[in-house]
């Protein structure tokens, strides 16, 4: 069925995913907007609560953390500025989203979350917050919502904490010792938000004889899903992908036809952080010590208000602007620690926007590569296919710095802390076989953006997997790609029981490293060493394992010499994730434990540790346990940090995978075995027969706990499996045309 002229119509797969279709481009947008308020109205209303510094307004104390930063790093305001330089044809093509949503809406926000705001046992409730029109740069605004803490300044913070407290301790102790040693043993950029997966077969690979691309982006896992499954047709266009909700277009994602595109997280250093030093005039003013003296800094003040019992309480926070950023944590009244990011989209006002509209109209692997051109932000690895070729290019803004100015803030006021032009990328290269993005350093030295990068295990284990299966890849059988669960990394913990291997003898003595472990541990050692390393749901090993490697990154990050590590850090709240010492020790384990001249002994601690296990094992009743048993998907929803309010909940589904296996579903060890972060989509181009690509998310198609498709994907997901992309419009229901 053909929208009418300046409509459009909206129909649904089996799986409740929209295909709107359109005869005109604005008619489209208007239509993407629509059914996305429809589908997310909450989610897509709290994240422009998020760019607008306004969540603490709905949901009170819980939100003001954000606001907080929201405001420090001027986001409503960057969206805003970003908006006004859109060229007139993408300005409009966004305005016609916008239209779409506010239509949406009207329906959209009929969901349980919303009317629990107005619950009169919440404090300050009683009202349902009243519609409010959204802003045109709303969707420029979401965009950077589910950005800004993408790139890798965090990590910034967090080596410069590790500098400020263990690399003074060392310098102190240990002079011999390099600075950049102590900032080496921790230089895993783990964190909440890194990862993917992607790789690409050239058509001499597939029995299509044309390429597949395939991957999984690794995001946290939030509720609703952070992408939407949707098709997007016009008279100029026909695409599906993944989209962010309340974001015009498909631009990580999307198979046009005779064109298809997918990203992985570069891990480059886009975003310089400055140390800052600011003091206040008598006038009330803010100078800052640049390299060429004192200079005035901008500053606003912004009033948060407060959802509470009794009425709003209103906050006050001071934002500042420097020569070289925004400053995100401290201030003129906290010298110690102020830190100012330079974030590209601020500095040129431009988001992508262009390529994100250029991208839906790609006919061609290289016109791909060309809309990437103008890709600002995250940077990324693109893996972008036709029929015939393959490309594989970097995109994004990055400023030109040599490898040691990555490592810790810039000081503001000499010549390093002035702003560098952009890295000028290499062009794109033909890929004639395989390619493969797992977030690993990059064999190029000219590709090579950042300052520290994911272990090498996916990668590695994905080209294997791609070699074992010769030149008859199909879509469907990528599904072995996604699902295998192989730690790769084991070995590099497991080693150490082989380490000083002691004969059976007296019960293991905390903390001492000549005694003897008993008879079961040695037993539990065996099983370890004989395991498959496979973190199936259903293995009892993987549950030893995984229970022996919380109990060592305890037991590491308890260790004497790290325990300058849990000095306060003094940062803005929002932080904290990356600055959690227990999170920070286990993505480093493995060089921790083998950091000896800090006094660390690896076999002795990783003995200890097993022991801790078998001991309290032998104390519990009932089978032994199975990964799967603890290894469940938590399902991070806006409203988990709020007292007393509904939460939408999910399938308790076990899981296999782990944080570093192909599959992703990361937990944090030594802190729970919750599954936090993991693949937020999957999805297979093939470039053959579109309708031969597949796809998939964690949860399901719809925002609203009451629908029958808001999470009838998760057991499908943790088998991670995918289902066709349906593009045959008989095979549709329609349902409705506006």
């Amino acid at each position: 069925m053909t929208a009418s002229p300046g409509g459009f119509s909206v129909h649904r797969d089996a799986w409740g995913v929209p295909h709107v279709r359109a005869t005109d481009e604005l008619a489209l947008a208007r239509g993407q907007g629509y059914v996305t308020a429809l589908d997310r109205g909450w989610q897509i209303e709290v994240d422009r609560w998020r760019a607008e510094g306004r969540l603490a307004e709905r949901l009170g104390e819980p939100g003001l953390a954000w606001d907080r930063f929201a405001h420090r790093v001027r986001l409503a305001d960057t969206a805003r500025r970003a908006y006004a330089a859109l060229a007139d044809d993408d300005r409009a093509w966004v305005d016609a989203y916008t239209a779409g949503v506010e239509e949406g809406l009207e329906r959209g926000r009929d969901v349980p979350e919303m009317h629990a705001l107005a619950d009169p046992a919440w404090p300050g409730g009683g009202d349902l917050p009243p519609h409010e029109p959204w802003p045109a740069w709303a969707p420029l605004g979401v965009f950077l919502v589910a950005h800004v803490l993408f790139s890798g300044f965090p990590h910034v913070l967090w080596r410069d904490h590790v500098a400020r407290t263990l690399g003074a301790e060392i310098a102190r102790s240990r002079p011999d010792v390099p600075p950049t040693a102590v900032l080496d043993l921790l230089a895993v950029d783990g964190g909440p938000g890194s990862g993917s997966n992607a790789w690409a077969l050239a058509g001499a690979r597939t029995r299509g004889g044309a390429p597949l691309l395939a991957g999984d982006p690794h995001r946290l896992l939030e509720l609703p899903g952070v992408y939407q499954q949707v098709r997007l047709a016009c008279d100029v266009y026909d695409v599906v992908g993944l989209a962010f909700p309340g974001v015009p277009g498909v631009p990580h994602f999307g198979h046009a036809g005779a064109a298809a595109w997918g990203v992985t997280n570069a891990m480059a250093h886009h975003v310089d952080v400055v140390a800052e030093r600011l003091h206040r005039t008598a006038d009330g003013g803010v100078v800052a010590q640049g390299p060429d003296g004192p200079e005035p800094a901008d500053v606003l003040v912004a009033t948060i208000r407060v959802r509470a019992a009794g009425g709003p309480v209103e906050h006050r926070v001071e934002t500042i602007e420097t020569a070289r950023g925004v400053v995100v944590t401290g201030g003129p009244d906290d010298p110690g620690r102020t830190f100012a990011v330079r974030l590209p989209a601020r500095v040129d006002a431009d988001l992508g926007v262009a390529a994100w509209r250029r991208l839906l109209r790609a006919g061609s692997a290289r016109d791909v590569t060309d809309a990437f051109a103008t890709w600002v932000d995250p940077v990324d690895r693109v893996l972008a296919a036709d029929r015939a070729t393959v490309l594989s290019v970097t995109a994004g803004r990055v400023p030109r710095r040599d490898p040691a100015e990555r490592a810790l803030p810039l000081p503001g006021w000499a010549d390093a802390g002035r702003a560098r032009p952009w890295v000028v990328p290499p062009p794109p290269v033909v890929v004639a076989d395989v390619a493969v993005d797992a977030n690993e350093r990059p064999a190029r030295p000219d590709l090579d953006l950042g300052r520290t990068y994911a272990p090498p295990h996916r990668a590695r284990r994905i080209r294997a997997l791609l070699a074992a299966a010769g030149d008859d890849a199909t879509a469907a059988d990528q599904s072995r790609v996604h699902a295998d669960t192989l730690l790769g990394g084991a070995g590099d913990l497991l080693g150490w029981l082989d380490r000083d291997a002691p004969a059976p003898g007296a019960a293991w003595a905390d903390d001492s490293t000549t005694a003897r472990p008993d008879p079961a541990t040695v037993r539990a050692a065996a099983r370890l060493r004989a395991w498959d390393r496979r973190m199936d749901a259903d293995s009892a090993d993987a549950a030893l394992f995984a229970s022996w490697r919380g109990a060592l990154v305890g037991r590491v990050a308890a260790h004497p010499a790290l325990a300058p590590l849990h000095a306060p850090h003094g940062l803005d709240p929002v932080f904290a994730p990356w600055l959690s010492v227990t999170a920070r020790v286990a993505d480093a384990l493995p060089a921790l434990l083998g950091a000896a001249w800090l006094g660390i002994d690896g076999a002795a601690l990783a003995w200890a540790a097993l022991a801790d296990v078998v001991r309290a094992r032998d104390d519990a009743s009932g089978p032994a346990p199975v990964w799967g048993d603890t290894h469940r998907v938590l399902g991070l929803h806006v409203l988990l940090d709020v007292p007393g309010a509904p939460v939408p909940r999910v399938p308790d589904v076990p899981l296999g995978g782990d944080t570093d296996t192909v599959r992703c579903t990361a937990s944090v060890p030594g802190v729970s075995d919750a599954c936090v972060r993991g693949s937020v989509a999957r999805w297979v181009w093939d470039l053959a027969d579109r309708d031969a690509s597949r796809w998939g998310v964690p949860f399901g198609a719809s925002g609203d706990p009451r629908s029958p498709h808001f999470a009838d994907r998760l057991a499908a997901w943790a088998d991670a499996e995918t289902v066709p992309v349906v593009t045959d419009w008989a095979l549709l229901r329609h349902e409705e045309t506006r």
